[in-house]
């Protein structure tokens, strides 16, 4: 098969790179759309079934509005758009969900002090989404920086030794997590785990970019066909609950909800969004190599970081988890040599049109926790291992005393201060959480400290490993 040009191509390997998508004709246009689709699918929809579970096992109560299945398709598909239009349409990125924040939302699901110690599920969600918004908008804060003063300063003060603990923090404090709703049925788990370890080790093709949606499915046929024979969790209750799918309509719009604004839920989630920035520098560096074309200096990376923080901040007001540009797409495009971001868009709007449809999001919130277990097992873990590799792979040199003394302080806050520290300002109580606490510490000790020898950037492949997120 062969485009206008002459040049062979089949949908998922092409010889030469696609700069324009039309030449391929609309169907294999909207095709290629769903690949990109099922790339961020799995990872996406798992972020608010892992919110709800937080959420239900510290309050008993389910979330009803914000923080669904529905409303974070439609926060992806938005905002991958609003991204594409401050990008002048030219970065091939898509934007889902973002597991950094995922520590920020346990904490506030589990926070007993100040204004949370007596609230609902759906009032926490409201603030945790406050916080969320006011991350998002810490990103344009940056971008201004960044623009004035070139990234090369601003990224002085946010280097592999501060990124790379704070990173291992994040899994760390999630592991027990992991580990609650694995035990519920460990076989069903295991299923899941086993599942995404083969195909993210020996899957090939558009298989190996999915990992975590094959989990997820495979292990999901093993659920029906257990609860089919009769077989029920450890606890005894029912593998499979399909209540609540029956009474969902087939067309409805998603529950958006409105945030709230508290100091404390915005001190737990803003400094999450020091590592998720250093993620979008590893992302639109990763997809620059792909592409062949230097993103960072054009459009620039202060537009990229506009486009991400307002993805952000939109999510955190219609009731969504934080977007962040996603790596398993950025598989895509170098699997099918399709470059143009036309085909990133189709994917945006499937995502946007399945979050209309009440039926399959209800359906997709029956996953059993234990699967939910699985799954996390391996990405928390791996969380805390893409923290490692941040440190390594930037070369940074643990035998120079300042930074030991970064890294160590990092640790201790992160892990020790499970708590956090409540103190009041004005009569009102605020909270810094661990990760918090551990990320100004980072910062400041790196500024004032001698010998700060980093420079950016460091490297094409370097860059490519400053994130969070799962790549495959």
């Amino acid at each position: 098969m062969t485009d206008e040009e002459g040049n062979r191509f089949n949908m998922n390997e092409t010889t030469s790179p696609i700069y324009d998508a039309r030449k391929l004709g609309i169907p294999r246009m909207m095709i290629l759309g769903l690949q990109h689709l099922f790339a961020m699918f799995g990872a996406t929809i798992l972020v608010p079934i892992l919110i709800a579970g937080y959420f239900r096992d510290s309050t008993g109560e389910t979330l009803t509005t914000g923080l669904t299945v529905a409303v974070t398709l439609f926060s992806a598909g938005i905002g991958t758009l609003l991204f594409h239009v401050c990008t002048r349409m030219q970065v091939p990125a898509f934007l889902g969900s973002s597991f950094a924040f995922l520590g920020g939302f346990f904490t506030i699901a589990n926070m007993r002090t100040g204004i949370y110690a007596d609230m609902g599920a759906n009032e926490r969600a409201a603030y945790a989404c406050g916080g969320i918004l006011a991350a998002g908008l810490l990103y344009l804060v940056l971008a201004a920086i960044t623009r004035a003063v070139g990234p090369g300063r601003v990224m002085r003060f946010l280097p592999p030794v501060v990124t790379g603990p704070v990173i291992i923090c994040i899994g760390l404090n999630l592991a027990g997590s992991a580990i609650n709703n694995a035990k519920l049925n460990w076989p069903l788990a295991l299923v899941a785990l086993v599942t995404i370890i083969v195909f993210n080790i020996w899957g090939k093709g558009m298989f190996r970019i999915i990992p975590i949606l094959m989990g997820v499915v495979i292990s999901y046929l093993c659920a029906l066909i257990m609860n089919a024979a009769g077989m029920t969790n450890m606890d005894g209750t029912a593998i499979l609950d399909f209540s609540n799918v029956a009474s969902a309509g087939i067309i409805g719009a998603p529950h958006f909800q409105l945030p709230k604004f508290d100091l404390t839920s915005i001190l737990v989630m803003v400094p999450i969004s020091i590592a998720t920035m250093m993620e979008h520098v590893g992302d639109i560096s990763a997809i620059s190599a792909t592409t062949g074309r230097n993103f960072i200096a054009d459009p620039g990376l202060h537009r990229t970081l506009v486009g991400d923080g307002l993805a952000t901040a939109l999510a955190g007001a219609i009731g969504g988890p934080a977007n962040t540009t996603y790596g398993e797409n950025t598989g895509v495009l170098e699997l099918s040599k399709v470059y143009d971001p036309t085909v990133i868009r189709i994917a945006a709007v499937y995502a946007i049109i399945i979050s209309f449809i009440p039926k399959l999001t209800v359906l997709i919130g029956t996953m059993p926790t234990a699967i939910i277990g699985g799954v996390s097992f391996m990405l928390y873990g791996m969380i805390s291992a893409i923290g490692v590799r941040n440190v390594v792979e930037n070369k940074v040199d643990l035998t120079k005393s300042r930074n030991l003394i970064i890294a160590a302080v990092i640790f201790v806050c992160g892990l020790g201060f499970t708590g956090g520290i409540t103190f009041e300002i004005g009569g009102t109580p605020i909270t810094l959480t661990s990760l918090a606490i551990a990320s100004i510490a980072g910062i400041v000790l790196n500024a004032i400290l001698p010998g700060n020898d980093y420079v950016f950037p460091a490297g094409k492949e370097k860059d490519e490993h400053r994130g969070i997120h799962v790549k495959t």
